[in-house]
Parts: structure tokens; sequence; C-alpha cells
């Protein structure tokens, strides 16, 4: 008999779109036939109908942090799911997540598809557990596009922001930087898929990028140790990393 799986993983975004594919091989490989998330209601308008297929709980960001763990794992229990998987990698209400084998040895990602037992290459398999939505994504276009030729960037996150320099790129290229135009983080793909360039900060549009295999230009900034950085699976120009930053990378230039 088939059951519903819980999964607990409530922010952030990217976080929530790097493992969305373990959330799609629970259902496709093992004896489940409902995902149940919980996740921030802040996140829910990118995910509710680009991944309806999951049952998406959206809960409140509160002050005393029981988003993390506690509403979750009570909403969870309300629905009477026994299974539960927590991807967290740690908390310091659940101190016992970090000590399950390869918590120092692996990348944070890679950490987490291990901690589920689901194989880490299905990261790179986003384009099968999403539905885009072409007529939300050429409104933004239209919206913004007004150049043939055109470069993407994103240099301000949740957490983090670093204006690279662009000077190298040609002076006809009209620069579009992402910024909150949308409720939906998908509503930017046909932009970034037909931009000559890609600039981006480590955030949730670049593990979107990296996740869907699009191709082309692209460059990548890091802002984390590197225990904290995603293992990235598509080409990338890696760039130097800001004044105090922890990350140790080969230092590029832009467009060089």
């Amino acid at each position: 008999m088939k059951k519903p799986i819980g999964i607990i993983q409530s922010r952030g975004l990217g976080d929530i779109l790097m493992t969305l594919p373990i959330a799609r091989y629970y259902l496709d490989h093992l004896d489940y036939d409902e995902v149940v998330w919980p996740i921030c209601e802040e996140f829910w308008s990118s995910v509710k109908e680009t991944a309806s297929w999951v049952h998406w709980i959206p809960i409140p960001t509160d002050t005393k942090g029981d988003f993390f763990w506690t509403e979750p794992n009570k909403r969870l229990k309300a629905l009477n799911v026994s299974d539960i998987v927590c991807l967290y990698q740690s908390l310091n209400i659940r101190p016992e997540l970090s000590k399950v084998p390869f918590f120092q040895l692996q990348k944070f990602d890679e950490f987490k598809y291990s901690k589920a037992g689901v194989p880490f290459l299905r990261k790179w398999t986003l384009a099968e557990c999403i539905t885009r939505n072409p007529e939300r994504e050429k409104n933004l276009y239209d919206k913004l596009v007004k150049s043939e030729k055109y470069a993407v960037i994103h240099s301000e996150g949740s957490t983090f922001s670093f204006r690279p320099d662009t000077s190298s790129f040609p002076e006809d290229w009209q620069q579009i930087e992402i910024t909150e135009q949308t409720d939906c983080i998908f509503d930017w793909l046909k932009i970034i898929e037909g931009a000559e360039a890609v600039v981006m900060i480590d955030s949730v549009f670049s593990n979107m990028v990296d996740q869907l295999k699009i191709e082309g230009d692209k460059y990548w900034l890091p802002r984390s140790h590197i225990h904290l950085t995603p293992v990235l699976g598509t080409e990338w120009t890696i760039l130097e990393p800001p004044p105090g930053s922890t990350a140790a990378q080969k230092i590029f230039s832009v467009g060089a």
C-alpha cells in the first residue's frame, strides 16, 4: 500500500529547488503516492503551479523560528504523515541532524541527497519536476527586454549582494538586473535563456540555471565557505570572491 511522505525543508527557496528532484524521485521510484511539504509562505507563489504535483503547505515565517522544524512537523503530524525526512543539514534545536555519516565530508547539497537516499545526479533533473508558464515568461520578457542582445545580472540575494564589474561587455548590450518584478522566479526563464551572458551570485537563480542545465556564457560568484557552496553541474566561469569572503575559488574576469 502506498502512502504519503513528508519533507521538512521550509526554506530557503534555493534549497527547496535544490531538493525538489528528491521529492520527484520518491514518487517515481519508491512506494509513496504523495509528497507533503510545508514551506515558508513567501516561497509558495514560485512553486504552487510550477510543481503542483507536490502538496505544498504554506506556513508563516515567525520570529521564534518555529517555521524551521516545529511548525512543519506539527502540520505533517496533523495530516497523519508518519514517514518524514528532514533535509536540513543542521538545526540548533535538532543537533542530531548533523551527527550522520558524511556531514563534514560533503558539500551541503550532496549531503542532502545522501541523507535522503537519492542519487546525487538527480539534482540536475529539475526540468522533469516543473511545469513552465510560457505566457508569464513572455509577459516578463516583453516588459524588460528592449535590445536584441543583452546580459542578465543577478547581484542581490536574500542575505548577500555584490555588484560585479561588467564593463567588458559590449556597450550595445542591454544589462537586465533580476529584481522583484514577479512573484515566481521561473518567470525569468525565457529572458535567461535568450541572454548573451548571465552573471549571478550563488543564489536561487544560479541554482535554477545550473539544475536546468541552461547553456551559454555564464559567470558565477561564490559567497560562502566550501561546505555551504553548492556543486555546479554545468560550465560556469567563476569570478573573484568579494573581500572578506571565505570562498576560495579561481579568479576570472567578467567577459574575458
